[in-house]
């Protein structure tokens, strides 16, 4: 079903393209209907709209908070052709074709840091969502649009098709304007639900009251699927991958890729374990991932040696793994990554040019550019899916520098075990716990994850670092949390641990400090644990 487009309701917002649209939607003999800001805006550019209350005959009032919401706007919007029209013409109701219309910034109004609950409040569009959803719902006679990018192909089609847009599209619109509504509810009752929650806090402690604040009594969010996938973990599962609906930070959700097949659902997985460890360093660095843990991290002078050291951790797990550069890869990384081994996803911040020619010799290899992200990590939350609910929390930003260190043994580390205790610390932060991490010279020498028991970690970490023939005496431990018991310490001094890193925290502290004096073993404490399942 199609019928040409008359008249065209624009009450925007964002005014991005509005003056090139609604000129547009003039030369091919629409008429305009307009309010506030908007009409003022193509009145100032000489183009021709009527005011809508000019055409209600009902003034805007209560500073604008009603303007829209009459029977002559909605009744043109939500009334069916052929069905409806004596209705609409005992009040002489006008149909309404196309409704433009985006809504007040609510989200952009409360991250201000000086936003109040009345400022918000006042930013809570009403006409706008009810407009919308009347054309969504009527989209077999009406076009609705909330997206400035869809201007152009709505002016094509017009153009083209005799001023109709097509059922199929208009369907396609709808559907995109129920999602804006309902991620635009959901930002209100989300912030709205921290206040609520907030007012009954009195006998909280202070940080009872900093979670009630942070997390609304429902939680709602919205994501976009930018992927099917074929299958999900196993074959047997299907799946697709979704994006959050505003990001704020370059990661493997945003990244571009420039050849190989699509990304599974397990590669997305390991590729942004690998990504956000990478992360973490300022140094030219190399992070390779096998189911979601890291099998190998390094720095080097160069990013060349930096993949070299990572891959020298244990090349049986990089196999078929996921690599990951904090760095624009290079022609001569990318020619050592061929000749070397067997890989599923590179991704960098940027490929360099004269790289892309040598990855194309493999062309199922996954090659994504995630774009660069800032310096300071960006706070977000990170959710965990469980049956029947959702664990939702602050993304781990914690981070340790040798200030915050606290030398818990006799024998203080030494400037280069310093360096290398920070160094696997960050790796640790990554490995899932029970986590152990051996390093030396800002190369990861062997890593231990997953187990049950830390100290079987820890075996496990010697074992790798023995079988890839890495010399395990001098180096160093990070461990995720602290050592229940002095075991733990023990086998590291055997193995030639000289200096570990660990939260601290246990009620066999002392037990275990003093199993790392008997060892001779600098000990440090973080003060903070990096549990990750």
């Amino acid at each position: 079903m199609t019928h040409g487009i008359k008249r065209a309701l624009l009450s925007v917002s964002n005014k991005t393209g509005l003056i090139e649209f609604a000129q547009g939607l003039i030369s091919l003999n629409v008429e305009i209907l307009s309010t506030g800001g908007t009409f003022r805006l193509l009145e100032e550019n000489n183009i021709p709209a009527v005011e809508v209350s000019d055409y209600t005959g009902f003034p805007e009032m209560m500073d604008g908070r009603v303007k829209t919401l009459h029977p002559k706007i909605h009744g043109g919007i939500l009334g069916r052709r052929g069905q409806d029209d004596s209705i609409m013409a005992k009040h002489a109701i006008q149909a309404i074709d196309l409704v433009a219309v985006n809504l007040y910034p609510f989200q952009k109004t409360v991250a201000k840091p000086d936003c109040d609950l009345a400022s918000a409040i006042e930013n809570i569009d009403i006409g706008g969502p009810a407009m919308v959803r009347a054309a969504a719902k009527n989209h077999h006679y009406v076009t609705i649009v909330i997206d400035p990018e869809d201007y152009p192909a709505i002016l094509k089609e017009m153009q083209t098709n005799a001023q109709a847009i097509s059922l199929e599209n208009r369907f396609h619109y709808a559907v995109k304007a129920f999602e804006h509504t309902a991620q635009y509810d959901g930002a209100i009752a989300n912030y709205l639900g921290t206040k609520v929650a907030g007012s009954n806090k009195s006998e909280a402690s202070a940080a009872e009251q900093q979670s009630i604040e942070r997390f609304p009594r429902t939680y709602n969010t919205q994501f976009i699927k930018i992927q099917d996938m074929r299958y999900g973990e196993n074959p047997h599962q299907k799946a697709a991958f979704y994006r959050e609906n505003s990001l704020r930070e370059a990661c493997v959700s945003s990244a571009r890729q420039l050849q190989g097949k699509a990304l599974s659902f397990n590669n997305v997985a390991d590729t942004d374990a690998a990504l956000e460890c990478v992360k973490n360093f300022s140094e030219p660095a190399c992070v390779i991932v096998k189911h979601a843990n890291p099998c190998g991290v390094a720095i080097g002078s160069h990013q060349l040696e930096a993949y070299q050291r990572a891959f020298q951790t244990d090349p049986t797990s990089a196999f078929g793994g996921i690599i990951a550069f904090n760095q624009a890869l290079s022609r001569q990384t990318a020619e050592d990554i061929i000749d070397r081994q067997f890989v599923e996803v590179i991704i960098a911040p940027e490929i360099n040019p004269d790289a892309l020619p040598v990855l194309a010799q493999k062309t199922n290899i996954r090659v994504l550019a995630s774009g660069q992200w800032p310096l300071t990590p960006v706070p977000a939350l990170d959710y965990k899916r469980v049956s029947g609910g959702l664990l939702l929390q602050d993304k781990d930003l914690g981070e340790i520098n040798a200030a915050d260190l606290k030398t818990v043994s006799k024998r203080a580390p030494t400037t280069q075990e310093l360096k290398d205790l920070l160094f696997s610390w960050k790796v640790a932060k990554y490995v899932k716990s029970n986590a152990i991490v051996y390093a030396h010279n800002g190369q990861t020498i062997g890593i231990g994850a997953g187990q049950m028991s830390r100290v079987y970690s820890a075996k496990i970490a010697g074992i790798k670092a023995e079988d890839e023939g890495l010399e395990v005496v001098g180096s160093v431990m990070a461990s995720d949390a602290f050592f229940p018991f002095r075991d733990g310490i023990d086998a590291a001094a055997k193995a030639g641990i000289r200096a570990i890193i660990q939260p601290g925290g246990s009620i066999r502290d002392e037990e275990v400090i003093a199993a790392a004096d008997e060892a001779d073993i600098a000990m440090v404490f973080t003060g903070m644990r990096h549990f990750r399942h």
